[in-house]
């Protein structure tokens, strides 16, 4: 088990690398003989998931409101507005495991989700939690795939034409959330300010270590499964 992981380790690096260039590797998380756990490198920070790594070139026109009329992440446009960004790359935030990329249809259209392993500097705990990037044009990773830190995960897309093209991103802290919450409250327990925790985890300690993720816990939406 260990040199497998040790072997998983530099895969992944080499994905990072890759990432860097524009060139993704599909590197499958290996999971627990359960079923019910994946290994996953640990963050080493978080960038924003357009206009890498700076959001150079964007602007977010709407952002986290969880009281009524309720919007519950944020939207990323190209600085030329309307449809000028349609097609340009989304990357994801940070290492992770992708745990749902389908097509969602209905409001959401098509969805990449990434669930993230990191260690809070404060008090040294791994936490979890996941992103979500919707109305997609094009999906570029697989279900099962590890991510680095700023790979391409799909293109800006306008839902077939239902919106003018833009990113909607959300940050998850509660991992069972998906396209259709399931009755999950949404409150600040369950859903964060993804630009804030980008910035106040921007950069972390890098460690050359796997940890376990809990996979599972997705219910079906619409014919379409996570991970």
């Amino acid at each position: 088990m260990v040199r497998e992981l040790r072997l998983l380790f530099l895969l992944a690096a080499m994905l990072v690398t890759c990432a860097g260039m524009q060139v993704q590797a599909a590197v499958m998380a290996k999971k627990t003989p359960d079923g019910k756990w994946a290994y996953v490198p640990l963050a080493d920070g978080f960038d924003f998931p357009v206009g890498k790594p700076d959001a150079k070139g964007y602007y977010r026109s709407r952002g986290l409101r969880l009281a009524t009329p309720r919007h519950l992440g944020e939207d990323w446009n190209g600085n030329g507005g309307g449809n000028t960004d349609l097609g340009d790359p989304v990357y994801s935030i940070g290492m992770g495991l992708v745990t749902y990329a389908a097509d969602a249809r209905g409001r959401w259209g098509k969805v990449v989700i990434v669930r993230h392993a990191f260690r809070e500097p404060k008090s040294g705990k791994v936490l979890c939690c996941q992103t979500l990037y919707s109305h997609l044009d094009r999906i570029d990773v697989k279900l099962g795939q590890l991510v680095g830190r700023g790979a391409q995960v799909g293109t800006i897309g306008t839902n077939r034409g239902m919106y003018p093209a833009h990113l909607h991103a959300e940050l998850h802290f509660n991992v069972l959330v998906n396209c259709g919450h399931q009755g999950i409250p949404k409150n600040a327990t369950n859903y964060g300010n993804l630009t804030e925790f980008i910035k106040h985890y921007r950069r972390l300690p890098a460690e050359r270590k796997f940890v376990k993720l809990p996979i599972g816990g997705f219910l079906p939406y619409k014919n379409t499964e996570g991970l």
